[in-house]
């Protein structure tokens, strides 16, 4: 018996168990250790290969999650491999008797964790071909468990962008949201919008809770961008909370529920990925909004209503910076 390798392959195993189900069943755990470090060294090194809006940055998300997969399967791999090291005679080859080496007991636990039947090799009777029972039982589960946490990310990129979209359907500035919902009279229809927006980010921030791999699904198109879309919808909040003077407003409980959902989502997303700016963004103007004869507040009197907002206002451009973009100035940026 050799300790060395098999205490070894019993590290990598509880590392790579460890972190795979604090990743994938954990809910309220984000991201285990190892793939938290994973997912910063590879968006960094997309930051600094990948310029804004570039190609590169696109990448980051499936190159991320890819590797994730990796660093599991190569431990679990490597674990087992230790483990079935610990013993000379814990293999036997069925065709060519003889010492086992180290390429053989890979393909040993390869054969096994993927369950893809007996080889050329067969375990010695007793303790080893429990440990065997166990790789391949380890594999049948924790295979089962990626592919389903694959399809549930994948399911949760496309809800991100679907959020994004609808969004900067109405616009992808604050002040074009609430220009767009006015019809001259009063806003109409933007409640049941605002409720369906609600109900989206309060969605959008348990899959990042979940999954928070999400960070780093980068797109270089504006209109599904979210952070972008959190921000426009967040600064059009703003306004119509703050900033207009009409006789028939949207209701108060569903703005400050919009907003209270944008919050949290804030909160999650800043704790895990973005960063607190060290300045306060440039407040929505009026121009755009007054052009269809909005009525609003004083511009001193919206300054001063923004008073209580600024560190969540250096919470949505710390999220924006993270996101390797830059403030959105126009529609064109």
């Amino acid at each position: 018996m050799n300790p060395v390798p098999l205490v070894l392959g019993v590290v990598f195993l509880v590392a790579a168990v460890g972190d795979l189900l604090w990743t994938t069943l954990w809910v309220e755990g984000g991201a285990g250790p190892l793939t938290t470090r994973v997912m910063e060294w590879a968006w960094r090194t997309a930051r600094k290969l990948g310029s804004r809006r570039s190609r590169v940055l696109t990448l980051a998300g499936p190159i991320t999650l890819l590797l994730g997969l990796t660093v599991w399967i190569g431990l679990l791999w490597a674990g087992w491999t230790f483990v079935f090291a610990g013993a000379e005679n814990s293999l036997i080859d069925t065709r060519d008797p003889g010492p086992i080496s180290w390429t053989e007991r890979f393909y040993f636990v390869g054969y096994s964790l993927f369950t893809l039947g007996n080889g050329d090799f067969t375990p010695k009777d007793g303790i080893w071909q429990i440990v065997t029972s166990l790789t391949t039982a380890s594999g049948m589960l924790f295979i089962t468990l990626i592919v389903s946490y694959v399809i549930s990310v994948l399911d949760a990129v496309v809800q991100k962008r679907a959020f994004a979209s609808n969004v900067s359907g109405l616009g992808q500035r604050g002040e074009t949201i609430v220009r767009t919902a006015w019809n001259g009279e009063k806003f109409d229809g933007l409640e049941l919008l605002l409720n369906s927006f609600t109900t989206e980010i309060n969605k959008l921030t348990t899959n990042h809770q979940a999954y928070p791999v999400l960070h780093y699904f980068y797109t270089d198109q504006r209109e599904y961008a979210t952070v972008l879309s959190i921000v426009a919808l967040d600064e059009a909040l703003t306004l119509l909370r703050f900033g207009v003077l009409v006789d028939e407003p949207p209701s108060k409980a569903i703005l400050e529920n919009a907003r209270a959902s944008v919050g949290n989502y804030l909160q999650l997303v800043t704790s895990s990925f973005g960063h607190t700016a060290v300045q306060e963004p440039p407040a929505p103007g009026f121009d755009i909004v007054r052009d269809v004869d909005v009525p609003t507040v004083s511009d001193e009197t919206f300054s001063q209503s923004l008073t209580g907002s600024e560190e969540r206002r250096k919470k949505l451009l710390g999220l924006v910076e993270a996101d390797a973009r830059d403030w959105p100035l126009s529609e064109d940026d």
